[in-house]
């Protein structure tokens, strides 16, 4: 594969390559440039000079292009699932193929947004004068996108910054760069003025790095880790930033709620993605009275239902994690819990005889203490570490006490009280009887004020707020 820089496919300037290993077969998948800061200043240097002649074209020609990729992508559903598959171990046929079709929508949804992108007529202070508030593009954006989700992440971002007139310098985590190369190529085969979109691959220290703190980009957007994000907002420091971090979702289960409900909740929430997914179910917050019957009907779906293997074969529901550092933490994770009293139902440890040695089994503990790292950090592995809870006023505590505001839920018979519980927790999304990992596309996504979820929202046409600004023209 090779990066897109100014409408052609190169190589890194400076030669260096690196070898993409499929997490879920451990062969070779083939070589990607290695970018450094030279590469990603030669693709801030091409969006910036075709700002211009993208923000005058009109939003209707662009909501074209954005109808074009995706018709793209439509055409190539097979060969980018199964790149999925290979390249972030994905199942195809539970998971794969779901992404590369919600990416379709994510193109569709922006092209439409972006023609009603409008500005106001607000009244003017002065007697034969008008005021008019005209919505611009930043200029280049700078976005910066994680492995998880590495179809769906990137165009929730890159476009909408191209429909609202925006050129792109787009960097995504090394681990599923080929996964990003395919994506490109759709953009590419769109026939795209060259320059509107480029990709540099390369390690995110120095090549996002550079994308975020230089000067020709106008404005950051990033999807990854809080400890990522915070270094990424202090290189962008006085440009605008769209930020979306980490999480700990809490699903709270009350006495009153539907356990059967609350069961296939939960397996969306801890095991979708192999749990890699900033909107997991990082913590079950069980009251005392059902715990064990939850925990119980919990187990039993899981071994029934969530089958961890080939992610190739049809009948995968669950494939391996995607590296090497999120199993060390599932695995640091899942040990701290069973030393401090916790027991597994489930799982417990690293599965073996897999293709490679990524593979880790859903994991269901019950008895978990509140304050070990699976009921604090974000795991982001297969795990549903059961805590216990004595009332609803006890969950929105452990729910505000933590550092992460991105999303919770609450399974409960009482609609009052699960309003006042989406009252009270300091959260940017709170699903009532639903599973954390439910959200939908169109609707506003991101972390509260004061927590490490980030800053702004995704989702539809409101990343275009952040990567818009307003300008005043008064006519005299």
């Amino acid at each position: 594969m090779r990066m897109l820089v100014d409408g052609a496919w190169v190589d890194a300037a400076s030669g260096a390559t690196t070898i993409a290993v499929s997490p879920a077969t451990g062969e070779e998948l083939g070589t990607v440039p290695e970018g450094d800061r030279d590469d990603a200043r030669a693709a801030i240097a091409a969006a910036r000079k075709a700002t211009t002649g993208w923000a005058r074209v009109s939003a209707f020609e662009r909501a074209a292009a954005m109808h074009r990729i995706a018709d793209v992508i439509e055409s190539r559903r097979d060969a980018l699932a199964r790149t999925l598959t290979l390249d972030q171990g994905k199942p195809l046929r539970a998971e794969a193929y779901d992404e590369v079709d919600e990416l379709v929508v994510y193109w569709r949804m922006a092209a439409e947004d972006g023609k009603r992108l409008g500005g106001l007529l607000p009244n003017s202070s002065s007697t034969g004068k008008r005021a008019l508030l005209v919505r611009r593009p930043r200029g280049v954006v700078g976005v910066i996108t994680p492995w998880n989700w590495p179809y769906t992440m990137p165009a929730e971002l890159i476009a909408p910054a191209l429909a609202a007139g925006n050129t792109v310098v787009w960097t995504p985590a090394p681990s599923t760069s080929v996964s990003a190369a395919a994506l490109a190529e759709c953009v590419a085969e769109a026939d795209l003025p060259p320059g509107v979109l480029n990709l540099v691959t390369g390690p995110g220290p120095v090549v996002g790095d550079e994308i975020a703190r230089n000067p020709g980009t106008d404005a950051v957007a990033f999807i990854g880790s809080t400890a990522t994000g915070r270094s990424v907002a202090a290189a962008a420091a006085g440009k605008a930033t769209l930020l979306e971090m980490g999480g700990n979702g809490p699903v709270v289960v009350l006495a009153d709620a539907d356990l059967d409900r609350a069961v296939e909740g939960a397996l969306g929430a801890c095991f979708l993605c192999a749990g890699q997914s900033c909107t997991a179910g990082e913590r079950l917050l069980v009251h005392e009275s059902v715990r064990d019957d939850f925990a119980d009907r919990l187990a039993k779906a899981v071994t029934e239902r969530v089958r961890l293997g080939d992610p190739l074969d049809d009948a995968t529901t669950m494939g391996p994690l995607n590296n090497g550092g999120v199993a060390a933490k599932m695995d640091e994770h899942v040990a701290d819990a069973l030393a401090r009293g916790a027991h597994a139902l489930t799982g417990g440890a690293r599965a073996t005889g897999f293709a490679s040695d990524l593979y880790w089994p859903a994991t269901v503990l019950t008895g978990v203490p509140k304050d070990s790292l699976a009921a604090t950090e974000e795991t982001f592995g297969p795990i549903a570490p059961i805590v216990a809870i004595g009332s609803v006023e006890e969950a929105v505590e452990l729910t505000n006490a933590s550092r992460y505001g991105l999303l919770a839920a609450v399974y409960t018979a009482d609609l009052t009280v699960g309003l006042a519980f989406a009252d009270a927790v300091r959260t940017g999304w709170v699903n009532i009887n639903e599973s954390t990992n439910y959200w939908e596309s169109h609707l506003p996504f991101g972390g509260r004020s004061g927590s490490d979820s980030g800053l702004g929202r995704v989702g539809g046409a409101y990343p275009m707020e952040a990567l818009t600004e307003l300008q005043t023209v008064i006519i005299g």
